[in-house]
Order: C-alpha cells, then structure tokens, then sequence
C-alpha cells in the first residue's frame, strides 16, 4: 500500500454532497436502454460496478428529456415517463446503496440527432447543418440534415423539459442531476458561435448565447430548491468537431463560467478534447480552462481528460486546476479504479473496443476482471 495517500483519495465536498474521495466516474454514452429507452438491469450492474469499486461518485450516460426532439440515439435512456423513473429508481439504490452518490445527466442532443428513432426534423439555434457526418458506432451514416431554427416556443418546451427530467431524478433517488451543456449537443450550439447565428436575446455574444443554458440551470434550482446538486458540464470541442476552441478565449469562458455560477450551478465539469489535458485545457495567457473556472466561480471543478494517470491527476488536484476527476476510459478498464490506486495495484490497460457502445456490458465486465483486455 502507498505510504501516501493520493490527493484523488481525500475527501471532497460538492454542494450538499460529502464525497468519500475525489474521483468520479465520467459520462459515458453505452446505449444500452431499451427500445423505448427504459434502463436495464444490465445498466444497473454496469453502475453499481463503480461504487462498489470504490468511485465516491458517479455521473450517468447522457439521458433524454422530452419525448419531441430531445433523443440523440437509439436505445439511449429517457427519464420522461413513469417507466423510465421506475427503472432509475432501482439503480439508483443499487449505486447509493454501494456508497457512491449518484447525478444524473440530463441530454438534449439538438441538431445532432440520428439513429432509429429520428424524427422527421431536428432542431437547433439556428438553421446550420453540423460540421461532419453522423456517429456510425451510434447507428448514423451520411451528412447531418440542417435542423429547424428553433422559436421561443420550442425554447421554452426544452427548458421545462429538462425541468421536468430533473424533477423525475429527485423522485426516483439521484442526489443531483449534470445540465449536458458539452460535446456538440443542443445547449453547446446555444453557446457556439458558427451554430448560433440568432439575433434574437440568445443570439449574438456570448452573453447571450449562453443564456439557455443558464435559464436551464437556473429554472432547476427554482424548481427543485437550494440543497439539491444541479451541475453542467461544458467543452470547447464537439464530438463532430474536436479541435474547436471558443473564438474568445479566456474572456469568452469567464463570461460563460459566470452566468451559471449566477444561475445556480452547483459545479462545473470541464469536458477534455483529448487525453493530452494539459495541451487542451491550457488557454491564452497560459491558465487552465479548469483553473479559470475555479478561480471564477469559487464552485468545485470536476475536470475530464486523461485522469487515469496517476501523476498527472496528483498535479492537476495540487496545482488547484480542478476539485474532482472524472475518469472515463481508465474507469472502463478499471472499475475499482479507487481501490488499485489506494494499494498501489497496477491499472489494466484500455482496450478502444471497450469503448464501442453496442459492445455488451456483460463482455465490458470480463474484461474487466480479466484485468488484462487485448489491445486494439
């Protein structure tokens, strides 16, 4: 066992959370929910994994919000019915009950949406066909279509959605629910300056652009009171773009940064574009994205992008450029990720196939404890 105790294994608090330790599990989208996007018991094992291995907190795969263009895929999971919020329920018991909090995220996909269950439009900010072609490993193929320029109405329907998601979340037993503001997604385009072309209040700057996402959080914490834990996750690059900066730097995330810490956020949590964080969190001026949002906000920070490197995520927690570390493939090939690192265990390797969503949970789990996967 390490004589030292890794600062990733001290306590933490976010909001009215008390973590154990400060290592989270990373959204990661499996589609892997029924047809009509109601989790599974699979799912429930697949989580409860996590906690049991010793992560303080998990955050799930991004979930619709409403039943109109919210679905970015097929066989992701809902949380809009009673089914969906039954389901949850038991998993989230299951994640509680091994000792992890547990956040829901909440997804409204926007003009990138695709899969068996497409509707005949999509909708967006604006009327601007994404960059890039659809995900085939999420069931798409050939160029997105241009959405539909969304008008207040559509505006105000996908904000009481995600009200409404995040109503469902408290009552099926979440401690807290993440706003999917990152990663190409409806509330990114709100912010992103080549899909948003409004010139209405939510167009513009980007004092306005950020205004939806600040109306979602702040029109959760209004509904759902002081105490519950209502966090955003935020990137620069999108998964039909991963080398997009904001066009105004550091001024551009300190302006966003402020607007959700105004609006109610809870915390941030600071998406990587790629597994060198220090290359992409750094800005102009040579601040972290991460550092820049802590020093902002005063919120805690969760930070993604290569934190299964134990040296790194040491210097990223001592340094203050984040609170938390969000852990995605490295949680994939270790899911007691915590555990090993606490007695100094070796980590198994990453195998890319495991991050192939239509692989099935039970293969992710021999895998697993295999602890070795082959390399791709």
């Amino acid at each position: 066992m390490n004589d030292v105790l890794h600062p990733a294994l001290r306590p933490e608090r976010i909001g009215n959370l008390s973590l154990a330790n400060r290592l989270a599990v990373s959204p990661m989208t499996r589609v892997s929910a029924t047809a009509d996007g109601t989790p599974t018991g699979e799912m429930a094992g697949y989580y409860a994994e996590y906690a049991r291995g010793g992560f303080s907190l998990v955050v799930t795969e991004g979930t619709y919000t409403d039943t109109w263009h919210s679905q970015g895929y097929a066989n992701q999971p809902g949380i809009v019915t009673d089914g969906h919020e039954a389901a949850w329920r038991e998993i989230a018991g299951q994640v509680r009950a091994a000792g992890a909090a547990f956040v829901l995220q909440l997804m409204h996909a926007g003009a990138l949406s695709q899969g068996s269950h497409y509707r005949d439009d999509t909708v967006a900010p604006s009327a601007v066909r994404p960059r890039g072609e659809k995900l085939p490993e999420y069931g798409g193929h050939g160029p997105w279509p241009t959405p539909r320029a969304m008008d207040q109405d559509d505006i105000d329907r996908a904000v009481r959605g995600f009200v409404a998601a995040a109503v469902r979340a408290r009552r099926a037993g979440f401690d807290g629910v993440e706003v999917h503001g990152a990663n190409g997604y409806l509330v990114d385009q709100f912010l992103t300056d080549y899909t948003n072309r409004r010139a209405d209040r939510y167009g513009g700057p980007v004092s306005h652009r950020v205004r939806l996402a600040a109306e979602i959080v702040s029109a959760i914490r209004a509904e759902l009171g002081p105490d519950f834990c209502v966090g955003i996750r935020l990137s620069q690059g999108k998964v039909n773009d991963f080398t997009h900066r904001w066009a105004g730097g550091s001024r551009d995330a300190e302006t966003i940064f402020a607007a959700l810490a105004e609006a109610g956020a809870s915390y941030l949590h600071i998406a990587s574009e790629g597994r060198d964080w220090v290359e992409t969190a750094t800005l102009d001026g040579g601040m972290t994205i991460t550092g820049l949002a802590r020093k902002v906000t005063r919120l805690p920070v969760l930070a993604n992008g290569g934190m299964h490197d134990a040296a790194r995520a040491a210097t990223v927690l001592e340094d203050g450029h984040a609170d938390v570390l969000a852990v995605g493939r490295g949680a994939l090939a270790n899911p007691d990720f915590p555990r090993r690192l606490a007695q100094g265990l070796p980590m198994a390797p990453f195998d890319h196939q495991m991050l192939q969503p239509m692989a099935t949970l039970s293969n992710a789990r021999q895998w697993r404890r295999a602890g070795s996967v082959t390399a791709s």
